[in-house]
């Protein structure tokens, strides 16, 4: 589903990612660990060409994302195209991002109606349905800033499945969350991850990592450390900086 082959990303002269080869699987749920300023949020913006590679290529369900090939050249494609397949992968930001003039019912319902250009009618029943499922059918008519921080962010999980998407991203969504409001949020992710949604999620919320992951990638200065199973990684470490990392998490 995921295939990123010797990405490298600079910003300026920051070298922020440094040659990242990844593969996620169909229905895998991938986790990716790692110190603030390892490059992981870059990593996922990429992903969906928010960010474009210095080098290096990336692919998603088979398809190079912001770019054609003809031959050995690779053509950058036209923003609508780009805007095209980048509808198809779900994206769960820290801070929410929802639009705070539009109700939740609406706000689930937008991207599906401009960007897909789906049926409005179709498009209602199903955000009903989506939020239903993420535990807010009481709350349709609501305007974001009357939801509590883990509402918000269920929304905005309910918003980027409304998009049928072949790819859920989650750079942090608790990260933004009191305490008390993780769980709520968590439980929802484990959910989709039970179902087989393909997931790539940026945490540091090691309980899920060990429950829910396929994969766990530990990433430290713009390189992958590590990467394996959650018992592997988690549990008995091969690399002394993966080891350090966790001691300091789990302290």
């Amino acid at each position: 589903m995921v295939e990123l082959r010797g990405v490298h990303k600079s910003f300026g002269g920051l070298e922020v990612l440094r040659g990242v080869d990844l593969t996620v699987r169909p229905g895998e749920v991938t986790v990716v660990l790692g110190p603030s300023g390892s490059g992981k949020s870059t990593l996922l913006r990429i992903i969906n060409h928010l960010e474009k590679v210095d080098r290096g290529l990336v692919r998603v369900d088979g398809e190079l994302i912001g770019y054609r090939r003809s031959g050995r050249k690779l053509h950058e494609l036209p923003e609508r195209q780009v805007l095209r397949r980048r509808s198809r992968i779900g994206f769960v930001f820290q801070n929410f991002n929802l639009f705070p003039h539009l109700t939740v019912l609406d706000n689930v319902a937008e991207a599906p109606i401009s960007a897909q250009g789906r049926d409005r009618t179709t498009v209602l029943v199903e955000a009903r349905a989506l939020l239903d499922r993420v535990g807010l059918a009481d709350k349709v008519d609501e305007y974001p800033r009357r939801l509590s921080g883990g509402q918000q962010q269920r929304v905005a999980i309910a918003r980027a499945l409304a998009l049928r998407p072949k790819l859920l991203l989650f750079d942090e969504p608790t990260s933004a969350l009191d305490p008390e409001l993780v769980g709520e949020v968590l439980d929802v992710m484990r959910d989709l991850a039970r179902t087989g949604t393909t997931m790539v999620v940026v945490t540091h919320e090691i309980g899920f990592a060990r429950e829910a992951a396929d994969t766990v990638v530990f990433l430290d200065e713009g390189r992958v450390v590590e990467q394996g199973p959650p018992a592997g990684v988690l549990d008995d470490p091969r690399e002394p900086r993966t080891r350090a990392f966790l001691g300091a998490v789990l302290r």
